[in-house]
C-alpha cells in the first residue's frame, strides 16, 4: 500500500476509535453516502425561497435579495468580530486580518449600493414601502450588534449628551442614550415609534447581554491600549480608520444618498415607513459616531463626514 494512502487510513482509524465503532462501518457509510452537491452544499433552493414580496410590484423583490444580502454580510463582520472581542489576544496581526476583512465586506456593500440607489424604480418603491409599514432597516439588530463589538458603549451616546457620559460604568444607563434610539422617535414629544418599540422588544435582552459582555474588550478598547503602549502597528491604525469611515461616514451616506432619491418630492419630504427622522438620523455630521476618537485629530472629528458629502450626495 503506497505511504501516504496508508498514513491516512491510520490517522482515520485514530479519529473514529474513541466513537466506538470500527473504522470500516465509517467506510462502509461512506460508500453508501451520496456525493454532495452545490446546490446542497448551500442550501440553495432554501435560500432561493427566502424572497415573499409583500405586493405585486417586481421590484420589491430586487429591494428584499439586496436587503438580504447586507444582512450576510454583516453576519460576516460579526464572525471576526466576536472573537476578538470575546478572547482577546496581544497578536496583532489576528486583529489586523479581520479588520481588514471587515473593511473588505463594507466596502463591497458600498460598492453594491447602486442597486438600491438606481436600481428601482422610484413610482413602484413608494407603492410597496407602504405595504412595510413599521418595518425599517433601522431594525436591523446585526448593525447594532456590529456597533457594539467595536466601539465603546460610552461612544455611541448621542452627540448631544456624550460628554456628559464619558465616564459612565452603567451599561443600563448608556444604553437608554445610545444614539440611534433618537433616529425612532416622533419630533413632537419625543414618543417612541413603534418601530423602535418592536425593536427593543425583540432585541434589548439581547442588547444589554452583549453590552456587558463586550465592556472592556471591545475593538476600540483593545486599539486604544495598543495606542496607549506604542504598540499600534501603522497598518492597524490605517485598517482602524478606514473602519471608522466605512460604518461611521460611506454606509450612512450611501442610505442618506438612497433616501434623497426616494424619499423626496419636490419640497416635501416622505416619511420613512418606520417613522424614523432620515434627515438627521443617516448623515454622519449631525450624527458624529466615531469608534476611534483617539485616532483622529480635533480637526478631523470636527469636519467628521464633511469630505464625503458633496461625493456622495447629489
Amino acid at each position: 500500500m503506497d505511504q501516504e494512502l496508508s498514513t491516512r487510513i491510520e490517522a482515520l482509524r485514530l479519529k473514529y476509535a474513541t466513537s466506538g465503532q470500527e473504522l470500516l462501518d465509517f467506510l462502509d457509510g461512506l460508500i453508501e453516502a451520496d456525493y454532495i452537491t452545490y446546490w446542497e452544499y448551500i442550501r440553495l433552493d432554501s435560500l432561493l425561497s427566502l424572497q415573499q414580496p409583500r405586493t405585486s410590484h417586481p421590484d420589491e423583490s430586487i429591494f428584499i435579495v439586496y436587503h438580504q444580502i447586507t444582512e450576510l454580510y454583516f453576519k460576516l463582520c460579526l464572525h471576526e468580530l466576536q472573537p476578538r472581542v470575546r478572547n482577546p489576544t496581544n497578536k496583532i496581526e489576528l486583529l489586523t486580518e479581520s479588520i481588514s476583512r471587515c473593511n473588505r465586506y463594507f466596502e463591497t456593500l458600498e460598492q453594491s449600493f447602486g442597486v438600491m440607489v438606481e436600481g428601482m424604480e422610484r413610482k413602484q418603491f413608494l407603492k410597496f414601502r407602504m405595504a412595510l409599514i413599521p418595518a425599517s432597516g433601522f431594525q436591523s439588530a446585526q448593525y447594532r450588534m456590529i456597533e457594539l463589538a467595536i466601539a465603546r458603549l460610552n461612544d455611541l451616546v448621542h452627540i448631544d449628551k456624550r460628554s456628559d457620559f464619558a465616564d459612565e460604568q452603567d451599561i443600563s444607563i448608556l444604553l437608554k442614550e445610545i444614539y440611534w434610539k433618537r433616529g425612532a422617535t416622533l419630533e413632537d414629544g419625543g414618543q417612541k415609534t413603534l418601530t423602535l418599540l418592536q425593536f427593543e422588544n425583540k432585541y434589548g435582552n439581547e442588547f444589554q447581554l452583549q453590552a456587558t459582555e463586550n465592556k472592556g474588550s471591545t475593538i476600540s478598547d483593545q486599539a486604544k491600549k495598543l495606542f496607549n503602549e506604542g504598540l499600534l502597528s501603522d497598518e492597524l491604525r490605517k485598517s482602524l480608520r478606514e473602519l471608522d469611515q466605512h460604518v461611521n461616514v460611506l454606509w450612512p451616506l450611501q442610505h442618506y444618498r438612497s433616501a434623497v432619491r426616494y424619499l423626496t418630492k419636490q419640497s416635501a419630504d416622505v416619511r420613512a415607513t418606520g417613522g424614523t427622522n432620515w434627515q438627521k438620523y443617516l448623515p454622519p455630521k449631525f450624527q458624529k459616531r466615531i469608534f476611534f476618537p483617539f485616532l483622529w485629530s480635533e480637526i478631523e472629528k470636527d469636519e467628521w463626514g464633511k469630505s464625503f458629502y458633496d461625493s456622495y450626495i447629489k
